[in-house]
């Protein structure tokens, strides 16, 4: 069942759970998060950043279209880390139901214009298609790594005025993560504080970016204050590949039915852990 953001999340938000949106970048990853989402009667958000769509190209949207219209869960499919206006009606015209416009490293105000226009021509959209914001800056393992790291929180009366002014569907968050895999000795922490305040100053699903490193209990605890949806791209990319190599030591293997199936479970195993961690098995009864 393909449906908008606006749709999975109101939902989650409603039930107090998050969906989970994972970075899809072949076809294979896209069997692997359908597979299990199906089996853990979950919602789920497929979600493609524009590096990702310019690999597997606009045609591969058209099987993810497909896919999700023949699912008995709710699918959204998203345009993550959209960086310009340009981004989002490319992805409005390839079928994307809902789209990101990541202008939050651009001053407060010249974020809110860029959503308000993006909210414009999405929510215009024959099929409204939603769109997500964000506010803050998350920081980026590259630069944990060299002490470089900066993360600029969300401020909660700020969050307050750009949801009210965009008329963005969904806000995502600053509240201490980072995207990638955190180094070793790194122990991130989440301000659960700041996301009770901005969950007060807002009425919109809030999502949690690049928290693939932070324990279990932090990101369940964020669920439980208020996330309604938790993006996933490095926890099941780097098992897949990690199985991939171990698989391509047998060099006799050339089929890719005799390579990827064991990739695709060890995905499996991962997707299903996060969908049970989000508390979302089950919940595609909800909709």
């Amino acid at each position: 069942m393909l449906v908008n953001m606006k749709r999975i999340l109101e939902v989650a938000k409603e039930h107090n759970f998050a969906v989970p949106a994972f970075n899809t970048s072949s076809n294979m990853i896209l069997t692997g998060v359908m597979k299990e989402a199906v089996a853990q009667n979950s919602p789920v958000i497929i979600a493609i950043h524009p590096d990702e769509l310019s690999f597997v190209q606009d045609s591969f949207i058209k099987a993810v279209i497909d896919e999700a219209n023949h699912a008995p869960v709710p699918v959204c499919i998203h345009l993550d880390h959209g960086g310009s206006y340009e981004d989002c009606v490319k992805a409005i015209s390839l079928g994307f139901t809902s789209v990101m416009i990541d202008a939050s490293l651009l001053p407060f105000e010249e974020n809110i214009a860029i959503c308000k226009k993006v909210c414009e021509t999405a929510h215009a959209a024959a099929d409204y298609v939603s769109v997500e914001g964000e506010l803050g800056t998350i920081g980026n393992t590259d630069s944990i790594e060299t002490g470089n790291n900066v993360i600029r929180y969300t401020e909660p009366k700020d969050a307050e005025t750009f949801v009210k002014e965009t008329g963005i569907d969904a806000l995502a968050v600053a509240i201490g993560t980072s995207h990638g895999l955190y180094p070793a000795g790194f122990i991130p922490k989440l301000r659960i504080d700041i996301l009770d305040e901005i969950k007060k100053a807002v009425d919109v699903p809030l999502v949690l970016h690049g928290g693939s490193s932070n324990p279990d209990s932090e990101i369940e605890t964020a669920v439980e204050h208020g996330i309604n949806k938790v993006n996933i791209s490095s926890d099941i990319k780097a098992p897949f590949y990690k199985k991939c190599r171990e698989v391509l030591e047998n060099q006799s293997l050339r089929e890719p039915n005799a390579i990827y199936p064991p990739c695709i479970e060890v995905l499996r195993e991962v997707a299903a852990q996060k969908i049970r961690l989000f508390h979302s098995d089950g919940k595609a009864s909800l909709y």
